[in-house]
């Protein structure tokens, strides 16, 4: 049986007094029970101070992005063994902001997603179309070419330390949300794609739900057989919001 994850990117957000408010928050919050676990993930100049706070408690840290690259002439980029060094433990990768507006290529997101288990941290692969290629009915083979792009370079076995987050590029920030059925359609696609290298890995992948997952929807998203929780934009940004997330999690 899978855990769900529920994992807030904070994107381009916060301070240091307004990252310790939340957290402060978010840890006295924390629903009781098991089977789900919470994530954060702030801007990388508060990676480590978010670390120092939630140590000990039930929240994990982790990082938006992260170079493909170890070290060298790479000015402004930050290395996996950096964010390592600092208590991340997982770090997005292929988000659809980054592949839109940096221009990331599915090959330069295999690198990173590598890079990364190099250095001990879980990536969070992103994978999702937008609402051109939903309606044109291209939404598999999108999805299939990005996480092909991964599988082809990494293998499946890499997947047995990985996170999946489907991300319907139409449903982020936009106040729309994929229905539970429509987001379920994909998961199971995703998952069936992995199942054809190695059942055993594809039944232990998380796979989230990255569209404008909210307290409201979250019951309605979680209770489908291959969601097993989110990757939270808006509503990670205030500990009441992402509470009643978490508390969907608990309680499916």
């Amino acid at each position: 049986m899978r855990d769900f994850l529920i994992a807030g990117n904070w994107k381009l957000n916060g301070s240091s007094a307004a990252n310790e408010a939340l957290i402060a928050g978010i840890v006295a919050g924390v629903p009781g029970g098991s089977g789900f676990s919470l994530l954060v993930c702030p801007p990388y100049p508060y990676v480590a101070a978010v670390a120092a706070q939630v140590a000990g408690s039930a929240v994990s840290v982790g990082a938006q992005n992260v170079s493909e690259h170890e070290s060298g002439a790479y000015t402004g980029e930050v290395a996996a063994s950096m964010l390592a060094d600092i208590g991340c433990e997982y770090v997005i990768v292929g988000h659809s902001e980054r592949r839109a507006i940096y221009g990331e290529s599915s090959f330069q997101v295999a690198a990173k997603f590598q890079a990364a288990q190099a250095a001990g941290i879980v990536p969070i692969l992103c994978v999702g179309e937008t609402l051109e290629e939903r309606e044109a009915g291209t939404t598999e083979s999108v999805v299939d070419y990005q996480l092909g792009a991964v599988l082809d370079a990494a293998g499946i076995g890499a997947f047995a330390r990985a996170v999946v987050a489907y991300e319907p590029v139409w449903a982020i920030g936009t106040g729309m949300t994929a229905t539970p059925e429509q987001a379920q359609d994909v998961h199971k696609h995703i998952r069936a794609q992995l199942s054809a290298k190695d059942a055993g890995i594809a039944a232990g992948v998380q796979i989230l739900y990255g569209g404008s997952m909210k307290g409201e929807n979250a019951a309605g998203l979680l209770a489908m057989p291959d969601i097993d929780g989110g990757l939270i934009g808006g509503a990670s940004l205030k500990a009441k919001d992402f509470l009643a997330i978490a508390e969907a999690a608990a309680q499916s």
